[in-house]
């Protein structure tokens, strides 16, 4: 994929520009708060789910009685739910969407729109995440030697390796992401951040830069619904086309 680029890489690079960090606190909350219901209580030693969410709170300096707060919700009188949108996007792109909401049927309601008036369509369950599987992601800082850094990553036994304009991936299995991340910390690397991810099996690549706007513009759209938690997408744009996408 070199000189390509994916939705979450763009998405990082995009964040990494913009000084608002928008509702991300809220985001995270809501992560946490259901993570904590769904994943098997508040202590992140034993809940893998929230202890995932938790650091990535932590990167992103979430005050600490912001996070304890999201955990006490759990167990309190506000309800909120996972629930997962499927559906295409423009150019055929296919997209996953997961949020956390305590209105089903204004979320939905909301999704769809949003879908609509980006020039994609909702379909039901099943329809494209077929085309994903979960996995741990682990982004890496680069070293001066990127090549040699990758090749003891996977001697370290990690499933897959990919550079990036702005980092190493890594991708390991959703239930080894703490256990990685600990090691690739012990052997002294530097871990910016580790979650749960859903990677495409097959790429849709988009070549125009108009229409890789339009992609794009659609996909931060929804990511930017307030009860969107995160927008998974197949799309694959040259790294030279997201340059002159007007996004």
């Amino acid at each position: 994929m070199s000189g390509h680029s994916h939705y979450a890489t763009i998405k990082r690079q995009k964040e990494a520009k913009d000084a608002a960090r928008g509702n991300l606190f809220s985001k995270l909350a809501r992560a946490i708060t259901i993570a904590t219901k769904s994943g098997g209580g508040p202590d992140p030693d034993s809940n893998f789910k929230l202890r995932v969410v938790m650091d990535a709170a932590r990167a992103a300096n979430m005050p600490k009685d912001n996070i304890e707060r999201a955990i006490s919700k759990a167990s309190g009188p506000e309800s909120l739910e996972e629930v997962t949108y499927e559906g295409y996007g423009p150019s055929g792109v296919a997209v996953v969407v997961e949020a956390a909401t305590d209105n089903r049927n204004r979320t939905g309601q909301e999704i769809k729109n949003i879908f609509e008036r980006g020039g994609g369509s909702l379909a039901g369950p099943g329809a494209v995440s077929f085309n994903f599987e979960q996995k741990g992601l682990l982004l890496v800082e680069k070293s001066a030697d990127p090549q040699t850094q990758m090749l003891s990553l996977i001697d370290m036994g990690v499933e897959d390796v990919e550079e990036t304009a702005d980092a190493i991936e890594v991708y390991v299995a959703p239930e080894k992401l703490a256990e990685t991340r600990q090691k690739l910390l012990d052997a002294g690397l530097k871990v910016t951040s580790a979650e749960l991810y859903l990677k495409p099996k097959n790429l849709q690549p988009v070549t125009d830069p108009k229409e890789a706007s339009r992609v794009l513009s659609f996909l931060d759209s929804l990511d930017e619904q307030v009860d969107v938690q995160k927008v998974h997408a197949n799309v694959d744009i040259p790294d030279t086309v997201v340059a002159q996408a007007n996004v």
